[in-house]
């Protein structure tokens, strides 16, 4: 079971780093390190949440909520992603609203693979990542027209 965990962490660890990746080429506030850090962070937590109680010996039998550790995760991670956003009175623009956003789903691609959902982690990842080119794409074919 051990590989599997390792399996799981290293899948998480390098599909936020893609993720991150796109945002470092982009000089965005929030880059490779951070969200690579943030997935594995987030799929260790979700191991630990959902395995690393299942050893202890209790008196009376207890019940064990998994989605706890996940859903301080979520919350957690808006700490984090607030740091990224800032608004810039002078110009009355808010910017980091994107990387903040970026962090959050990759924090829930670190928790799916956490939980084994390999498939699902990849395809989201995939999702993030035409998102993230398609609207920049997009976002400069429309700044021409205005031009």
């Amino acid at each position: 079971m051990e590989y599997e965990f390792i399996l799981r962490i290293f899948v998480a660890a390098i599909l936020g780093g893609l993720i991150g990746l796109e945002r470092e080429y982009r000089s965005k506030e929030a880059g490779f390190r951070t969200h690579f850090l943030v997935a594995l962070g987030s799929a260790l937590f979700m191991i630990v949440s959902a395995y690393g109680f299942s050893e202890v010996q209790l008196v009376e039998p207890q019940r064990w909520d998994l989605s706890r550790i996940a859903a301080q995760v979520v919350s957690g991670i808006g700490f984090i992603g607030a740091g990224t956003i800032i608004f810039r009175k002078s110009e009355n623009v808010v910017s980091g609203l994107t990387t903040a956003a970026g962090l959050w789903v990759v924090a829930a691609i670190g928790l799916a693979c956490g939980g084994g959902m390999y498939m699902l982690s990849i395809a989201s990842t995939l999702l993030v990542l035409v998102g993230l080119e398609c609207f920049n794409f997009f976002l400069h074919k429309f700044d021409k027209y205005r031009k």
